[in-house]
């Protein structure tokens, strides 16, 4: 026992209490998945239900594994790859974008698949983080410049590349785009940006956005990768007065409904079959189903003890890109936790996007772990007070060397 609790405190590094939440929604996530797994038989057309556990079960090791080797790397480090990542994900957007990929007649360029495997990535997924790092190492950078921030002195640095990535998003993935536009209005927020500027340009974005809206809907042949069909559709079915909402929601809300306050019991959900994408994007309303509104309590409240653990973290670490850091790679798994479940539920239009940790899924699953493992590496990070006060009276006594 003694061996193993060593070899497991070799691994597991940083902030006890995230892993621990973290391992509950692994260990959990066998559960609705093997219950949904059906549906995927049905919708690939191969494989068995165990064969697609077993698939859950790499894509979970990888994280694992991304997860370990991301929180030894120290955390002063992530600002400088994103730095030089950036170019290189607005290359590979641009190549998936520009792939013209299609589902059932819809446009569906999101993917890319890696040369010579079938393996396919989510740009986008990437792309979203790599450009909060970069912001979050932006703002460090003028903070310890004690540089006044300004539109003009931000513009080519910060605004340009931000707005090029969220345009090579938004055609094939609106609701990607919106969201991460979003996340680095928080993070520009958090980071102390001015209120006057961020305005300007969230206003700056709401046009843009509504022109190409215009440009797709009355000019559809100067951008063939626009899905704003889809997304008229979808609004649409959400505000429809008359009760006639998407095919998908109706299922959703009709097993939310089934599963009451306990639910029918693992592994006896009745729309696990008939509910599109009910093992990645839907997957909280077969959880609701089968462990009713308990089951769905403890997962929101495992969600919300994540986002404390998170803002403990921020709050603890003596630098500001570690603060920022955090925020940067944690804020939007959670968000993204209460947008998939809300979804669900019918507070917002359907938006394509998992529930972090247990959905059934690679890219995004990777990323997540990436996120956790940056946190728990800025959290190996976090100094005693006593050691904050030696560490200051370090550096004192060097600029008095360097002075004398």
């Amino acid at each position: 026992m003694k061996v193993r609790m060593n070899i497991l405190s070799k691994y597991i590094k940083g902030d006890k209490y995230l892993w621990a939440f973290i391992f509950i929604l692994v260990l959990f996530s066998f559960l609705p998945v093997y219950s949904a797994s059906s549906n995927l038989v049905h919708t690939v057309g191969s494989g068995t239900v165990f064969s697609h556990m077993g698939k859950h079960a790499a894509f979970l090791i990888i994280g694992i594994g991304i997860m370990i080797a991301f929180q030894k790397v120290d955390y002063k480090y992530f600002g400088g790859i994103a730095l030089l990542a950036m170019p290189v994900i607005a290359v590979l957007l641009f190549i998936t974008l520009i792939q013209g990929n299609t589902i059932e007649g819809a446009n569906a360029s999101r993917w890319l698949t890696l040369p010579g495997t079938s393996i396919g990535i989510q740009t986008s997924t990437f792309a979203s983080m790599i450009l909060l790092v970069y912001i979050a190492r932006y703002l460090t950078r003028m903070n310890l410049k004690k540089k006044p921030i300004t539109l003009k002195n931000s513009l080519l640095y910060l605004f340009l590349p931000m707005f090029v990535i969220l345009a090579l998003i938004f055609p094939a993935n609106g609701s990607t785009a919106i969201i991460l536009f979003f996340m680095c209005m928080t993070l520009l927020f958090v980071g102390g940006y001015p209120l006057k500027i961020l305005g300007a340009i969230f206003g700056t974005g709401v046009i843009l956005s509504a022109a190409f809206v215009y440009v797709a809907f009355n000019h559809s042949e100067l951008i063939p990768s626009s899905r704003v069909h889809t997304w008229q559709s979808r609004i649409e079915s959400f505000m429809n007065d008359d009760g006639m909402v998407a095919y998908q929601v109706q299922h959703a809300k009709a097993a939310i409904n089934r599963g009451g306050i306990y639910g029918v019991g693992p592994g006896k959900s009745a729309f696990k079959q008939t509910l599109p994408q009910s093992s990645s994007d839907f997957i909280f309303a077969i959880i609701v189903e089968e462990y009713g509104l308990i089951g769905a309590a403890v997962i929101i409240f495992i969600f919300v003890m994540i986002l404390f653990r998170i803002v403990v973290i921020a709050t603890k670490i003596h630098t500001f890109f570690g603060k920022l850091l955090v925020f940067a790679v944690g804020l939007p798994v959670i968000f993204q936790a209460f947008v998939n479940m809300g979804v669900a539920v019918h507070l917002f239009p359907v938006t394509g996007q998992p529930l972090p940790m247990i959905s059934y899924g690679g890219t995004s699953l990777w990323v997540t772990c990436m996120a956790f493992g940056i946190i728990l590496s800025v959290s190996r990070a976090i100094k005693s007070k006593e050691e904050l006060e030696l560490l200051e009276r370090k550096n004192t006594d060097e600029v008095i060397q360097d002075i004398a």
